[in-house]
């Protein structure tokens, strides 16, 4: 499985942005999936994540309120609706898909939990 994530870019603080996630060559299989990120210096940490069906989610603390992991139609597309953005949320974004299609609302929070990674997109919030 290869994931491609997109949407990145550079906005305001305060500003929004959307990401997206899809595994490339038209798999439908739905994973559970997640989100990470990795600031220059930081280790990679986790950001929010998702069952297989989109019914569970889970986030860390520090974006809980402001962003929202969501299926698409499709069931194995992801996205990631970022709103009141901060510095602090600058970063490398990736999206990872755990091997197995799990049904039942678990979602997963460890990056050993993750079998696939996609390439990363960059987003910078300018203070």
């Amino acid at each position: 499985v290869q994931l491609q994530a997109s949407g990145g870019g550079l906005v305001q603080a305060g500003g929004s942005l959307r990401l997206s996630c899809a595994p490339s060559g038209g798999t439908s299989s739905s994973y559970p999936m997640g989100w990470f990120r990795q600031a220059p210096g930081k280790e990679r940490e986790f950001v929010a994540a998702i069952n297989w069906n989109g019914s569970s989610t889970g986030y860390a603390d520090s974006v809980k309120g402001r962003f929202t992991i969501s299926r698409g139609n499709a069931k194995n597309t992801v996205f990631l609706q970022m709103n009141s953005l901060k510095p602090e949320d600058t970063a490398v974004y990736y999206c990872a898909a755990h091997g197995s299609i799990l049904y039942g609302s678990r979602w997963y929070e460890l990056p050993y939990e993750y079998d696939y990674w996609g390439q990363g997109t960059q987003v910078t919030v300018s203070s």
